[in-house]
Protein backbone atom coordinates (compact mmCIF):
# COMPACT_ATOMS: atom_id res chain seq x y z
CA UNK A 1 0.00 0.00 0.00
CA UNK A 2 1.70 3.44 -1.22
CA UNK A 3 1.23 6.63 0.86
CA UNK A 4 -1.38 8.39 -0.93
CA UNK A 5 -3.83 5.45 -0.95
CA UNK A 6 -3.90 5.64 2.92
CA UNK A 7 -6.52 8.05 3.95
CA UNK A 8 -5.47 10.43 6.77
CA UNK A 9 -7.98 10.93 9.38
CA UNK A 10 -10.04 14.16 9.17
CA UNK A 11 -9.69 16.80 11.97
CA UNK A 12 -12.71 17.94 14.27
CA UNK A 13 -13.33 21.65 13.86
CA UNK A 14 -15.15 23.81 16.18
CA UNK A 15 -16.98 26.78 15.10
CA UNK A 16 -17.71 29.70 18.03
CA UNK A 17 -20.13 32.31 17.58
CA UNK A 18 -17.56 35.55 18.58
CA UNK A 19 -19.62 38.51 18.09
CA UNK A 20 -22.67 39.62 16.04
CA UNK A 21 -23.13 43.32 14.39
CA UNK A 22 -26.65 44.28 13.69
CA UNK A 23 -27.13 46.84 10.87
CA UNK A 24 -30.22 48.58 11.72
CA UNK A 25 -29.60 51.36 9.83
CA UNK A 26 -29.65 49.19 6.77
CA UNK A 27 -32.57 47.13 8.11
CA UNK A 28 -35.06 49.68 8.10
CA UNK A 29 -33.87 51.01 4.68
CA UNK A 30 -33.63 47.88 2.74
CA UNK A 31 -34.90 44.82 4.71
CA UNK A 32 -39.03 43.36 5.01
CA UNK A 33 -39.76 43.32 8.16
CA UNK A 34 -39.37 40.00 9.11
CA UNK A 35 -39.64 38.44 12.97
CA UNK A 36 -36.95 35.60 13.65
CA UNK A 37 -33.91 35.76 11.00
CA UNK A 38 -31.02 34.27 12.90
CA UNK A 39 -30.49 31.61 16.35
CA UNK A 40 -27.11 32.18 16.70
CA UNK A 41 -25.82 33.37 20.21
CA UNK A 42 -22.61 34.62 20.89
CA UNK A 43 -20.11 32.16 22.45
CA UNK A 44 -22.24 29.35 20.94
CA UNK A 45 -20.20 26.25 19.99
CA UNK A 46 -20.37 23.46 16.75
CA UNK A 47 -18.10 20.60 16.35
CA UNK A 48 -17.75 19.90 12.30
CA UNK A 49 -17.04 16.16 12.19
CA UNK A 50 -15.67 14.86 8.90
CA UNK A 51 -16.22 18.61 7.47
CA UNK A 52 -19.72 18.16 7.29
CA UNK A 53 -21.56 20.19 8.99
CA UNK A 54 -22.93 20.85 12.22
CA UNK A 55 -26.76 20.06 13.22
CA UNK A 56 -28.02 23.17 15.04
CA UNK A 57 -25.95 25.93 12.81
CA UNK A 58 -27.83 27.69 9.72
CA UNK A 59 -27.48 26.39 6.22
CA UNK A 60 -26.63 30.36 5.30
CA UNK A 61 -23.81 30.29 7.96
CA UNK A 62 -22.36 26.77 6.91
CA UNK A 63 -22.13 27.73 2.88
CA UNK A 64 -19.92 31.09 4.36
CA UNK A 65 -17.27 28.88 6.09
CA UNK A 66 -18.05 25.27 4.32
CA UNK A 67 -14.68 25.42 2.24
CA UNK A 68 -12.25 26.91 5.06
CA UNK A 69 -13.94 24.07 7.40
CA UNK A 70 -13.39 21.60 4.90
CA UNK A 71 -9.69 22.55 4.48
CA UNK A 72 -8.90 22.47 7.97
CA UNK A 73 -10.61 18.95 8.88
CA UNK A 74 -8.49 17.89 5.67
CA UNK A 75 -5.14 19.58 8.05
CA UNK A 76 -5.07 22.29 5.67
CA UNK A 77 -4.65 25.66 6.97
CA UNK A 78 -2.45 28.95 6.72
CA UNK A 79 -5.08 30.57 4.75
CA UNK A 80 -4.04 33.64 2.55
CA UNK A 81 -0.05 33.83 3.77
CA UNK A 82 -0.03 34.39 7.32
CA UNK A 83 -3.43 36.05 7.89
CA UNK A 84 -4.25 33.93 11.09
CA UNK A 85 -1.87 33.62 14.23
CA UNK A 86 -2.95 30.18 14.42
CA UNK A 87 -2.24 29.11 10.92
CA UNK A 88 -5.05 26.12 12.00
CA UNK A 89 -8.01 28.32 11.92
CA UNK A 90 -9.80 30.95 10.19
CA UNK A 91 -11.97 34.07 11.18
CA UNK A 92 -15.32 33.81 9.12
CA UNK A 93 -18.99 36.03 8.92
CA UNK A 94 -21.70 35.13 7.41
CA UNK A 95 -23.45 36.62 4.61
CA UNK A 96 -26.42 37.92 6.36
CA UNK A 97 -25.53 41.46 5.46
CA UNK A 98 -27.74 43.05 8.20
CA UNK A 99 -26.66 40.89 11.03
CA UNK A 100 -23.76 38.99 10.43
CA UNK A 101 -22.12 36.19 12.69
CA UNK A 102 -18.45 36.29 13.07
CA UNK A 103 -17.05 32.55 13.69
CA UNK A 104 -13.90 31.14 14.29
CA UNK A 105 -12.84 28.44 13.20
CA UNK A 106 -10.01 25.91 14.43
CA UNK A 107 -8.89 22.54 14.28
CA UNK A 108 -9.24 20.29 17.74
CA UNK A 109 -6.04 18.52 17.35
CA UNK A 110 -2.88 19.26 16.88
CA UNK A 111 -1.96 16.23 14.27
CA UNK A 112 0.51 17.29 11.57
CA UNK A 113 0.50 17.20 7.71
Amino acid sequence: MNEESVKQPLRQVRITAMRQTVYRDLMQQFENAIEHACDISVGQTFISVDGKRPEGLCESAWESMRSFVEALARGEGNFYDGWMQNPHSAMISCNDGFRPVSFYLETLDNLEK
